[in-house]
């Protein structure tokens, strides 16, 4: 039996407009679709005319890329699908693949919404600066108060998965505050006392940061106390919130109104009231025997811190250089006076002139060791002796000379005991570091060794 077949064809026309608030998806154009049904008895068969089957799509703020059946050239055929992607800062809501459908109507509904970042919270002793708010590539940037550095991350970016970068640095307080003492002070203690008191203001303190958080730490006695003669150190420490520190100091001097010290004559001594040369006080000039007082006996310190007077000196008798013999000369100082002969070509000879400087600084180590110095310089006619200030004749240089063996020619020396002998002799200039050593241990006396030891420090 043969099967009878019926096509049926259906020629339609319709027009579609379509729009979807909210969906992501917007077709506002109408279009026609011509398409035609044909039956062939089991089922029926959609012969499109025009390929446009679903709207198009359109993403607001992203785009797509879709595949058609029918070729690249079509995107809304039926059975196209489509991708859908969004722009940088935006993301996804919704499916990511969708296709038209014999409905009509594409699979699934998708829309790209912005990425935000959270707000960054507030910064405290600072502030930041946000190029796009809290928008994906939006870069903030961290700037501390003055008086803090910044640590850790200067700028922080806004990512795409809504995260700012890196951490949130911290403003910190490094700068150590500002601290100016009050100046330097000066008094004089009153008559007759040791001690004064003195004041002084606070010292002023900025901190640029810390305005009220700053600590002061004093060390040293506190304004209005009483400082003693000499010069005292006030210091103060300044502490802001973070440990930073600050130091200032100034410095109190008192002075005691007093006069110089005293120096004892050489071959003499001294003793004072009070406290020995402050305001009032007595000092007494007494000579050793064998020696005689020239000046007067007392001084007084006054109140303008001088000493009355003139400082008297100790002297010996007068050594006699008026005499006829040699012999004559040294019978004066047998057992009272060592000698150091010193003889030199010319008054320019280096070594006399370098002998002569150093027994000059030495002076007052010499007259404790009771040791006189008696200088040959040149040859006749124009040759100079003398003692001190006193001269030798021409005719004592000559037998000085002969008796002690000194040239005339070069420089020499030669040093003679209380006793007259020959004890030391010198070719070069001798220094007190070896002269004096010298006669400490071979040519004074037990006595002498005491006195020397109890009055070695009045030459200091």
């Amino acid at each position: 039996m043969r099967r009878l077949f019926f096509l049926l064809t259906l020629s339609v026309r319709a027009a579609v407009a379509y729009r979807y608030e909210g969906s992501g998806y917007s077709y506002v154009e109408s279009h026609d679709v011509d398409y035609s049904v044909q039956y062939t008895g089991s089922s029926y068969y959609v012969d499109y005319k025009e390929p446009r089957w679903c709207y198009p799509l359109s993403i607001e703020n992203g785009d797509t890329e879709c595949h058609s059946p029918r070729g690249a050239n079509y995107r809304s055929t039926l059975g196209t699908r489509c991708r859908i992607l969004c722009d940088r800062g935006y993301r996804l809501l919704g499916r990511r693949h969708v296709e038209c459908t014999v409905t009509r109507y594409w699979s699934g509904m998708s829309r790209c919404k912005e990425v935000r970042c959270h707000s960054l919270p507030a910064f405290p002793y600072g502030s930041f600066v946000c190029s796009k708010g809290t928008r994906v590539d939006s870069e903030c940037e961290y700037i501390c108060e003055q008086g803090y550095q910044l640590e850790g991350d200067r700028t922080r970016v806004c990512q795409e998965n809504g995260q700012w970068s890196g951490s949130e640095p911290i403003c910190v307080d490094y700068e150590p505050p500002r601290i100016k003492c009050p100046g330097s002070r000066e008094k004089v203690a009153e008559p007759g006392q040791q001690t004064t008191r003195v004041y002084w203001d606070s010292p002023r303190i900025k901190d640029v940061a810390d305005k009220h958080s700053t600590k002061i730490v004093l060390r040293g006695p506190p304004s209005g106390s009483e400082f003693g003669k000499g010069e005292h150190i006030i210091r103060y420490v300044a502490y802001d919130r973070e440990r930073n520190k600050a130091s200032c100091k100034f410095t109190v001097t008192v002075h005691v109104r007093r006069c110089p010290v005293l120096k004892p004559p050489v071959h003499g001594y001294i003793t004072c009231t009070s406290a020995g040369n402050n305001y009032g006080a007595t000092c007494t000039y007494t000579c050793e025997g064998g020696y005689e007082r020239q000046g007067i006996s007392k001084r007084v310190c006054l109140f303008n811190r001088s000493w009355s007077g003139l400082a008297p000196s100790c002297v010996p008798i007068e050594i006699n250089v008026d005499v006829n013999s040699v012999a004559a000369l040294l019978d004066q100082f047998y057992e009272m006076q060592r000698l150091l002969i010193i003889s030199s070509p010319s008054a320019s000879d280096m070594y006399y002139n370098l002998q002569m400087n150093m027994l000059q600084e030495a002076a007052c180590g010499l007259e404790l060791r009771q040791t006189t110095v008696i200088e040959l310089v040149g040859n006749p006619p124009r040759a100079v002796g003398r003692i001190k200030e006193q001269q030798l004749s021409s005719e004592i240089i000559e037998q000085l000379r002969q008796v002690f063996y000194l040239s005339s020619m070069q420089f020499n020396a030669v040093l003679v005991d209380k006793y007259g002998a020959d004890r030391e002799r010198y070719i070069q200039p001798v220094a007190s570091s070896e002269l004096f050593p010298f006669i400490d241990i071979y040519l004074l006396q037990k006595e002498e060794k005491t006195i020397l030891q109890e009055r070695e420090n009045f030459c200091n």
